[in-house]
């Protein structure tokens, strides 16, 4: 079994490294400091278990949890924290387990017995949704031939489904990710709007909508150069938008 620790704290990386040592039948992959890295090594290794510390900088646990839910294989998390305040919200990300620190040998075994559990029955059956996930991510995560960009998601101009994938346009440029439409607007509806089947905008991108000479109706995006165009069905949640802004 593949593992990655992600923890900032040198000492409890220790700890569970040496921990770790005396488990058979685990190979560790890779230390890290924080949820961004933890994903990278996840993409590079093909993990199988994260050892994931919740209180990070830059992208925490949780966050971190719910991108790797979306990887295939999905790899295994157990969170290992200071703090049990947080089991609720590390059940709801689909942890396998919830060590306190200081980590003691036999939960760190049990844990591990679990997430070699969760792997068999992941092999088996392909990986899981993410249903249970209920707090919106902040970022979406594209995979580029092994490593992974991190979007954020005030950067996202709108989003347009192609195929099997979606093409995220935002600030830096455009990137596939391996998500529906549809997941996308439930977990972000707030913050996007259906313009077409094929098309979520961000609200706060929505300037204008106009009509052409064929009686076809566009939305006008504050950063995107060309129109985009509105379906007969939306036309009217985007012209309310429109008033509200």
């Amino acid at each position: 079994m593949k593992v990655v620790i992600a923890d900032d704290e040198p000492l409890a990386r220790e700890r569970l490294r040496t921990l770790l040592a005396d488990q058979p039948g685990v190979e560790l992959v890779a230390e890290v400091g924080d949820g961004h890295a933890a994903l990278h090594a996840c993409a590079e290794h093909d993990a199988d278990l994260v050892l994931l510390d919740i209180a990070m900088p830059g992208i925490d646990g949780l966050e971190a949890a719910r991108h790797l839910a979306a990887f295939e294989p999905r790899p295994a998390v157990v969170f290992c924290t200071a703090y049990d305040a947080h089991a609720l919200s590390a059940f709801e990300a689909a942890a396998v387990d919830y060590l306190v620190k200081p980590v003691r040998p036999e939960r760190l075994h049990a844990a591990l017995e679990r997430a070699r559990t969760f792997t068999i029955g992941r092999d088996h059956e392909g990986a899981g949704d993410r249903d249970g996930l209920h707090r919106s991510r902040t970022h979406l995560c594209a995979r580029l031939r092994g490593s992974l960009r991190l979007i954020p998601i005030e950067e996202v101009h709108y989003l347009q489904a192609e195929e099997k994938y979606v093409v995220v346009h935002h600030a830096r440029g455009e990137d596939l990710i391996e998500e529906s439409l549809k997941s996308l607007e439930q977990e972000f509806g707030e913050r996007f709007m259906r313009i077409h089947r094929n098309c979520l905008i961000a609200r706060h991108e929505l300037v204008e909508v106009r009509r052409d000479h064929d009686g076809h109706v566009h939305a006008v995006l504050r950063h995107v150069a060309a129109p985009l165009e509105v379906s007969r069905r939306c036309v009217a949640q985007v012209r309310e938008a429109i008033r509200q802004l």
